[in-house]
């Protein structure tokens, strides 16, 4: 198998020209997006989807990392904030309407353990997805492998080892499930404080609850 090959299948390879060549596309156009004016949102979000393998009406606020791009596929409406890093050695889907605070990590790529064997230049990358409606908050990591389902919110600087179930408040470092999100948070703004009457009319009116 070629690197790229072994890559692809989760195998542990090494990054050879032939990777180099694939991740010089991406930097080409991660140099035009991260240099871009900031207030071209419309030249930002085409550039955003000559980048991304898949998607939809995203929209990512520069400055942008990521090792690849072709590997990103992200659903209807993705918005990340300012500095995500996206390592996507392997693939990294997620689903529709999520939303990503400034500072957030995606990691799909690690090494070895042992010195030795991780001094030899072997790597590997295991996914990682996120579903439906989730909002991660500012200062998160996301580890290899880790799989969060739909309708979560990730606390702020969470660090995500292990997989978050659908409907999940979770927060810490490690990453703990802290509650499930129920109708009873329908009208939850900030802590106590509830959306006001004004915006739920109008949220109601529109999202067809």
């Amino acid at each position: 198998m070629t690197n790229k090959e072994r890559r692809d299948a989760g195998l542990a390879y090494i990054s050879d020209e032939s990777i180099f060549e694939e991740q010089q596309v991406c930097r080409r156009k991660l140099q035009k997006l991260n240099f871009m004016d900031r207030s071209d949102f419309n030249g930002i979000a085409q550039v955003v989807k000559c980048l991304f393998g898949k998607s939809d009406g995203a929209f990512v606020n520069p400055p942008f990392y990521c090792d690849y791009g072709s590997h990103i596929e992200v659903g209807k409406n993705f918005f990340a904030n300012y500095n995500c890093t996206i390592l996507d050695v392997a693939k990294v889907k997620i689903g529709d309407n999520c939303q990503m605070a400034p500072n957030v990590s995606i990691y799909t790529a690690g090494h070895p353990v042992y010195p030795v064997s991780r001094n030899s230049a072997y790597e590997y990358g295991k996914e990682v997805v996120v579903g439906d409606n989730v909002w991660i908050g500012g200062n998160t990591v996301i580890c290899p492998g880790v799989h969060i389902g739909d309708n979560v919110v990730i606390g702020a600087g969470s660090v995500v080892t292990k997989d978050i179930p659908d409907w999940s408040v979770a927060a810490g470092n490690p990453c703990r499930v802290l509650r499930k999100i129920t109708k009873d948070d329908q009208k939850k703004l900030f802590r106590e404080e509830e959306i006001d009457e004004e915006a739920w009319a109008d949220i109601v009116k529109r999202m067809k609850f």
